[in-house]
């Protein structure tokens, strides 16, 4: 174990180099300019088309992918992760999650109007994402295998691990249920919801996503309340610790960059490839109307869920800091080990006995829609290399309920070291893609707009684009417009 611990390890840190902490930034800040800043811009147009009343017979519905993607997006990174950035990179790695959630949104954008421009159908239900518009928008057959590899390996395999470790250790530290029971009772309740398809899961992340998201930010506010007075003091700190004015965290500024980066593509996703590819089962006239649902998910999930755990972390002083060489920074609560405990101490300083439970039903409810998009995003990914094979789809079924016990078992620096390397792999593969495709989807909004601009809803014209529209998605949308 201790052989595969340190090729991980050794392979992590290969990926998660300076160059994909620079390639995130750039690739977000480039397409946020180029697009003239949508994230702020069409932030109405996003709520709009939200709650719009789109059905679908081949597919889910906006609300329904969205809800899948926000329950991919919304799992232990929003807790266990910005308390693991915290421990590593100090107060300041939460502006560099702020800051990738504001630009990663842009790539949010384009990644999920490209997959929904290339998308087809299978088995009667829509697919699509990376591999799909590698292939035929690249021209390259080789690269799109390599991300379908890498998203089997990467939310098929290496990160679900992380899920059920977090779901067992906080159920067991809050009630003490046997954490080999609570692993076994997770994969049976994923089983019947994956082998329903696409379309329980939508359902399913529907019902879950909002009610865990708008609970959890409740019980934040009012702490953010009943400490008001520290709230300026803790705003500075994330500040001043971000740039390295803070004395005490200048040696760091680099480490905060770096975990703030990692562990804000690891919660929201953007660039990684993951969102476009439920994105693309959606049924709409447009790729940019979910191109502007998943940019608004990347909001939900890093400036809602995330600053909801950072402010409760660091406004009750639940939290230390290491300095990188075995000692502490800060050490606030001794003897506390990183992660959901440090949340769950937050929570209890305002709520006695209330914080482990709570924490516990929230670690389960976001783990677990997390499990089920990212079963979504390896399946998928198992049907564009191995087309309309049921053998393909029952080895990932069984691969996957294997992989998510893996966290039963398994140590949580080893959990969250294979979570990270399959996120950085997705991300190298997918965020080349679409800067090479970047103009074809920077060009997708321009005509969103320019439609919107005439009083029409906008409808998608693939021979426009000069794409190929072989299983007839869009020629038959345009019929029912």
């Amino acid at each position: 174990m201790d052989v595969i611990s340190t090729v991980i390890q050794t392979l992590n840190d290969a990926v998660w180099s300076t160059p994909l902490i620079a390639l995130c930034l750039v690739a977000g800040a480039y397409f946020s300019f180029g697009m003239k800043f949508p994230q702020v811009r069409l932030f109405k147009e996003m709520v709009r088309l939200l709650l719009g009343k789109e059905k679908s017979e081949d597919g889910v519905t906006p609300f329904q992918a969205f809800s899948t993607t926000v329950g991919g997006r919304v799992g232990v990174g929003n807790i266990a992760g910005v308390a693991t950035a915290i421990y590593y990179g100090g107060p300041g790695a939460v502006f560099w999650m702020w800051t990738i959630a504001f630009l990663g949104a842009g790539s949010a954008f384009v990644e999920s109007s490209l997959a929904q421009a290339y998308k087809t159908i299978v088995a009667g239900e829509y697919v699509g994402g990376p591999a799909y518009f590698i292939e035929q928008g690249i021209g390259k057959k080789w690269y799109a295998m390599a991300f379908a590899i890498c998203t089997i390996l990467g939310p098929g395999v290496l990160m679900p691990g992380a899920q059920t470790y977090n779901i067992v250790a906080s159920v067991n530290n809050a009630f003490g249920i046997n954490t080999f029971l609570t692993g076994v009772i997770i994969c049976i309740l994923l089983a019947l919801i994956i082998f329903g398809g696409v379309k329980r899961i939508g359902k399913t992340a529907e019902f879950i996503a909002p009610f865990m998201s708008i609970a959890y930010v409740l019980v934040a506010l009012f702490i953010i309340v009943i400490n008001i007075q520290k709230l300026p003091g803790v705003i500075a700190l994330i500040f001043t610790s971000a740039f390295g004015v803070n004395q005490a965290f200048g040696g760091i500024i680099g480490t905060a960059i770096a975990w703030g980066v990692k562990r804000g593509v690891y919660s929201n996703e953007a660039g990684q490839g993951s969102g476009a590819i439920v994105s693309a089962a959606a049924e709409c006239t447009h790729p940019a109307k979910q191109g502007l649902i998943q940019a608004f998910s990347v909001y939900i999930d890093t400036l809602l869920v995330c600053s909801a755990t950072a402010f409760m972390i660091l406004l009750t002083g639940a939290y230390n800091v290491s300095d990188g060489a075995g000692g502490f920074i800060v050490e606030n609560v001794p003897a506390v080990p990183f992660g959901v405990k440090y949340t769950q101490v937050a929570v209890d300083g305002a709520f006695s006995g209330f914080g482990a439970p709570f924490i516990a039903m929230s670690v389960f409810l976001f783990a677990f829609t997390s499990l089920m998009a990212y079963y979504y995003q390896a399946e998928s990914n198992m049907s564009y290399m191995f087309p309309g094979s049921k053998n393909a789809k029952l080895a990932m079924r069984c691969i996957f309920i294997v992989s998510t016990f893996s966290g039963v078992v398994n140590t949580g620096e080893l959990i969250w070291t294979c979570g990270d390397l399959g996120v950085g792999l997705m991300a190298w593969l997918n965020i080349i893609a679409i800067l090479i495709l970047s103009n074809k989807g920077i060009k997708l909004l321009v005509d969103y707009e320019e439609q919107k601009a005439k009083g029409i809803d906008p409808v998608f014209d693939p021979d426009k684009f000069n794409i190929e529209d072989k299983a007839n998605v869009w020629r038959k949308n345009a019929n029912k417009a």
